[in-house]
Formats: C-alpha cells, structure tokens, sequence
C-alpha cells in the first residue's frame, strides 16, 4: 500500500477520493488550510497537512517529497493551476514519485446555449480549448511533459462528478425551483455533459495509482444526459412545471458560471482508459439522485417566487 497526499482533500471530490483510498488500506494525508479543515479530516481518520498553496507551499512540497502519491486535486483559479502543478513536478522529479492531476472535460467544453453538439473527445483527440480552461489545458501538459524528468505524472480527466451530497446538475435545478418555482433548464436543454460517478472515479484512481503510466491522460464515463431531461425528472418528482431560460435569466437564476456550465457541452468517451486500466463505471443515470431528501429540501419555495 501507498502513502498519499492529497492536495484538495477537504473539496467534495478530493474528500471523496480521500477516504475511498484510506478504505482500500492506503494511508492518506490530506493538504488542511485551517484548524478547521485539519479536524475534519481528523474526524475521517486521516492525517492532516496544515499547510496552503500561499504562504506555506514549501510545507505542501514537504509532504509532497514524504508521500509516495501526491495527487492535486485543488480547487483554485484555472490562471495558478501552471505555476503550481510545475512547481509540484520540479520538486518532485527524480524522486520514484506518483503525480496524479485531477484535470477536467471542462477543458473542450463547447458553449452552444443550450443546444446539442455533435462532437465527442477521446483521450488524445484534438480540440479547440475552451478560453476559460487554456491555463488548465498548459498544466495538463506540464504535468504529463514531466514524464521525461523522472516522474510518474498523469492526468486524470473527469467529467461532471455526482454522487451522494454532491452539489451537480440535478442540486442546481432542485434550487432553481426555489427561486422560480419551476424545474429549469436553458435554450433547448439538449446540451449534454458526461458525467461519472465519484464512487467509480475513485476507483479509477485506485487503478492509476496501481499501473497508470507516466505521461498518461486518462478519461472516465459513466453516462450522458441532456439538461432537460433533468429538468423534467425533477418537475415530475415535485408536481411542478419545467421551464426553459433564456440565457440572461439564467445568469440570474444560476449565476453567470452556472448558467454557463448548464447551457454547455462536453461529451467524452473513454475507450483508452477501459482498455488500458480494465476500468468499468458501475453508475451510469445521474436521475438516480431524483427523489434524494437531501434535495428536495433544495427546492422549497421562497417568498415571493414566481409559479
């Protein structure tokens, strides 16, 4: 078993992939930015770094150089991800060490308002990237050029990540009852996201810790659906109507990055990652969350909101 640091452990996807890893029996440490953050990770039987990207990076690179594994899987602005991540490789090269990037499909997202496209990526396809993610797609190649230095870098790049009290697709359009009164989706509501399950992304994970190869990108797929289809689930399940946005109410129902991400698509495919990995999604409709308590209490109508 491994020793794993986890940069990001207290955000919902790295926390996830924090304690799946400690169950499997590796020891997992996790980055902590407060007092706060340290004892919850505490609380989940894993050993915190009290440590932050700012002020205290020499200490992230410590527990980086004493972890087998480091996998980053902060949440911070797309514009330090380069700066960070080369830094991390420089540190860690020539020093039998695992670099795991938590990138993201976000990365050849294609804003059609709320329109289908056609267009799917492979692990290595070509594409045009989307301008908000270009400094990720230069650290997904950072990372991977770091292959060459001595280091076991690779890129794992996810889609739209659900799951048990996740804040995804279906969260925002439970809340957007809240604030409207109906289930809503924007344009159309044929754009589709891929999406994978956090459950079976950890166990990817587990996989490329294993036998991932260095310099690798990886992708994981558990299932598709449009925008609307969610809509329409969740109007069913509350006995409400379902109701397209225009793009300008939709930055006011779901702010100007929602309504950008629910109005987008990015469509992946994986085959290199099954093929290479064995890896199989065991989750594949994210409609399995309709009906969840937990949102539900999301849609409770406010004062004042529109029927």
């Amino acid at each position: 078993m491994s020793h794993i640091f986890i940069i990001g452990a207290s955000g919902y996807v790295g926390g996830r992939l924090a304690r799946h890893l400690a169950a499997a029996g590796h020891q997992v440490s996790g980055l902590a930015r407060s007092g706060e953050a340290a004892a919850r990770l505490a609380g989940d039987g894993l050993q915190p770094v009290e440590a932050d990207l700012d002020d205290r990076f020499d200490d992230v690179l410590a527990a980086a150089l004493e972890a087998d594994v480091t996998i980053y899987a902060a949440q911070v602005q797309f514009e330090r991800e380069p700066a960070v991540l080369g830094a991390l490789c420089a540190a860690l090269a020539g020093h039998d060490k695992t670099l795991i990037f938590l990138s993201g499909s976000g990365v050849f997202m294609q804003r059609t308002g709320g329109s289908w496209s056609p267009d799917v990526y492979a692990e290595d396809d070509p594409f045009t990237p989307e301008p908000l993610a270009a400094a990720r797609v230069e650290a997904e190649g950072i990372v991977r050029a770091a292959a060459d230095s001595g280091l076991r870098a690779i890129v794992v790049r996810p889609p739209v990540i659900w799951g048990p009290d996740d804040d995804g697709p279906v969260a925002k359009v439970y809340r957007s009852v809240a604030t409207t009164g109906a289930a809503c989706y924007i344009g159309a509501g044929l754009a589709a996201y891929s999406n994978v399950h956090s459950a079976d992304l950890a166990r990817l994970f587990e996989l490329v810790i294993a036998r991932g190869r260095a310099g690798a990108l990886y992708h994981a797929v558990g299932g598709e659906i449009p925008y609307r289809w969610i809509a329409e689930a969740v109007a069913r399940d509350l006995g409400v109507e379902a109701r397209s946005l225009s793009m300008s109410e939709a930055e006011a129902v779901f702010g100007p990055f929602g309504a950008l991400l629910l109005s987008a698509c990015s469509r992946t495919r994986d085959p290199g990652t099954r093929a290479e990995l064995g890896w199989q999604p065991q989750h594949h409709d994210m409609l399995d969350l309709i009906g969840e308590p937990r949102l539900r209490a999301l849609a409770v109508l406010k004062e004042g909101a529109r029927a």
